[in-house]
């Protein structure tokens, strides 16, 4: 040990490597980072958010979008109206000029899509993490980590000074947590700390961004096309200001290579047709869009999420989505685990439910990059296809519909479960109130018939428990995760049946 870089409490007292025995410490302070710490810190956890940059949040961000399943998952802990009034709503999405999928039609109270830029999510979920009593270690980058069969150590370097080592920790040190997990981006450090490799590729290479003033307001919201080798992308920051992303398949071109504003419009007008008076570029880059993602997301007691997990092209806007939807599978799993009300196998389900989803959403947003640039004969013809089939299809637009929204996914459920088991759980009308409100805290719901025989005595249960009856006359008794999945359902179970399955579900006390 070189060294003691501690974090401090919210009453400011230091805390260093000694004191783990229940600790996480998460790595990378973007949106995963911040739900998953805020969320272990909301159930009791304490948690140490580390991250290399300082503190501030940046406008500099590619994501513009909320899908209905991550509002969904926002909701449940009390956020989403209040996102929901600081963007902007989109009731149907259009692709390849002649796709149109009408969001309306989604069988949730967030039928539509929120544009918001990503900064907007951070600052609500910073605020937050820092109410729930996150500790936060800015300008600390992660240099190392070494497991054993107690925690982690983590091997760090502060800048001097940083904010949330009390100004005085510098150089190499070491954090020691239970768990810790890297939602630490593409070229995450905890990823390549454990040895794990990024395998995939680079799927699309000199992308162009640009914030840029208009002088023409576009007709529509989020305006996207493709037309030969060029693709356009226009989105409002709210400010007056609106993010450009471009790319000519025909300009293949260094990341670091010069970029003006002229070659944004250029682009913008071959495949848009117009350029809408592009002026006052207040920031312009070019990037390039992997496709990769980890074969797994835990070694030991370390996890990864969001982009140190996988990271895929922007289309349909998935990013930001995905890893917030594991953030939100992870947290109360590790929550369970570390208060001591469930086994710890429960932390292999994080990688049996999500990295099928995370691969999924890999070849669907691929697909439709691939698509979209569709130039030679077979795949315009494959492309004209497809959207003709799925126009006329709705089994077919259900499914897209549910993979871009996030709501069609489903977890694995064991042999001989009831239907139900691992589904998604609509926000349902309860006798008082809706689900989502109900699930506020982490909390397991059960929602029994309104005659149904009393739910057993939960004894200290109850502070992670919330029983409610359906508003309607269904007969099924249902028992909801703290992410919105069932646990378990039956068709009018005795009270000992379920008590057992709380027992399996939520442990003994």
């Amino acid at each position: 040990m070189t060294g003691s870089i501690g974090t401090t409490d919210k009453n400011g007292t230091p805390r260093t490597a000694g004191a783990a025995s229940r600790d996480v410490i998460v790595v990378g302070a973007g949106p995963t980072g911040l739900l998953l710490a805020s969320d272990l810190a909301t159930a009791g956890v304490p948690v140490t958010l580390v991250e290399k940059r300082p503190h501030r949040i940046s406008n500099l961000s590619r994501a513009f979008a909320l899908h209905a399943r991550t509002l969904e998952q926002l909701d449940a802990r009390g956020l989403a109206d209040e996102l929901e009034s600081k963007g902007q709503t989109l009731d149907r999405l259009r692709l390849f000029s002649r796709l149109t999928i009408d969001l309306a039609t989604l069988p949730s109270r967030f039928n539509h899509l929120l544009v918001l830029p990503q900064y907007e999510v951070e600052r609500v979920l910073e605020r937050r993490a820092v109410e729930a009593g996150v500790r936060f270690a800015y300008e600390t980058e992660v240099t190392g980590l070494v497991q054993d069969t107690d925690g982690v150590t983590l091997r760090v370097r502060a800048a001097t000074g940083a904010e949330g080592t009390g100004g005085t920790d510098r150089g190499p040190g070491e954090l020691r947590a239970a768990y810790v997990v890297g939602t630490d981006g593409m070229r995450s450090a905890v990823r390549e700390a454990v040895g794990l490799p990024f395998p995939g590729r680079s799927a699309i290479r000199s992308v162009v961004l640009a914030d840029v003033r208009l002088a023409e307001k576009p007709e529509t919201l989020l305006t996207v096309n493709a037309v030969g080798d060029a693709f356009a992308f226009l989105a409002p920051f709210g400010d007056g200001y609106y993010r450009v992303i471009g790319w000519d398949r025909r300009r293949n071109v260094a990341d670091d290579a010069p970029l003006d504003l002229d070659e944004v419009k250029e682009i913008t007008r071959l495949a848009l047709g117009r350029d809408y008076g592009m002026h006052d570029a207040r920031w312009m880059s070019r990037f390039h869009s992997d496709e990769r993602q980890a074969p797994a997301y835990r070694v030991g007691r370390v996890f990864l999420a969001g982009d140190a997990a996988h990271v895929h092209t922007p289309a349909g806007g998935q990013g930001m989505n995905t890893g917030l939807q594991d953030a939100a599978n992870l947290s109360w799993k590790l929550a369970a685990t570390l208060n001591g009300h469930a086994r710890a196998d429960l932390l292999d389900t994080y990688q049996s439910e999500r990295h099928p989803v995370g691969r999924s959403v890999l070849r669907s947003s691929g697909g439709l990059v691939r698509l979209a640039m569709a130039n030679r004969p077979w795949t315009l013809a494959a492309r004209t296809l497809l959207t003709t089939f799925v126009n006329h299809a709705r089994p077919a637009r259900t499914r897209m519909l549910g993979q871009i929204t996030g709501i069609g996914y489903s977890y694995p459920s064991p042999r001989g479960a009831h239907p139900l088991v691992g589904k998604r759980v609509p926000d349902v009308s309860l006798r008082d109130g809706r689900l989502y409100e109900a699930l506020r805290g982490g909390r397991f719901v059960l929602i029994t018939p309104p005659d149904a025989p009393a739910a057993p005595d939960s004894g200290t249960r109850k502070d992670r428990l919330t029983v409610a009856s359906w508003a309607s006359a269904r007969r099924a008794t249902l028992l909801i995760r703290p992410d919105g999945y069932a646990a378990w359902a039956a068709e009018n179970p005795t009270p000992e049946e379920t008590e057992a399955a709380l027992r399996a579900a939520m442990g003994q006390d």
